[in-house]
């Protein structure tokens, strides 16, 4: 059975009738709209760090399993007012699973945070400290 592709085919659908989906070729909700968003700019420097909605987000990794939220605040604590600490926990084990997010007010404290911090251990765990979120098309993906 040959098929052409090249030939038109005719629109059987009722006028004024809507198409489910994406629209049709006059439908313009999207047009030239592509890659545009809204962006949190806030300092352009070297850290490559973005702004989350509410503060300034570093992720903590090569956290002990038996570590607590107090041992993770206190240490975290010295650099600036924590305004949001989560740790995940294992629901088989009820252990830590090895991360931790520490959300900061200003990103000066959080910025000290992620270089004191960075290499230091805690409960003999060595930990990597660096920005929860990267700017788009920074070269640091998080890392200071």
């Amino acid at each position: 059975m040959d098929v052409d592709y090249d030939e038109e085919v005719e629109d059987t659908r009722p006028a004024g009738r809507r198409m489910k989906g994406r629209g049709g070729e006059d439908d313009d909700r999207y047009a030239g709209k592509a890659g545009k968003f809204e962006r949190l700019d806030d300092d352009d420097d070297e850290t490559g760090a973005a702004r989350s909605i509410e503060g300034w987000v570093v992720i903590v990794s090569g956290v002990h399993e038996e570590a607590q939220e107090d041992d993770i605040f206190e240490a975290f604590s010295e650099y600036g007012d924590i305004k949001n600490l989560h740790l995940n926990l294992d629901r088989r084990t009820g252990f830590v699973k090895g991360y931790a997010f520490i959300e900061y007010e200003n990103k000066q404290e959080a910025d000290l945070a992620v270089k004191s911090m960075d290499g230091n251990t805690l409960l003999d765990h060595k930990l990597e400290v660096s920005w929860a979120f990267a700017k788009p098309g920074s070269k640091k993906k998080g890392r200071r």
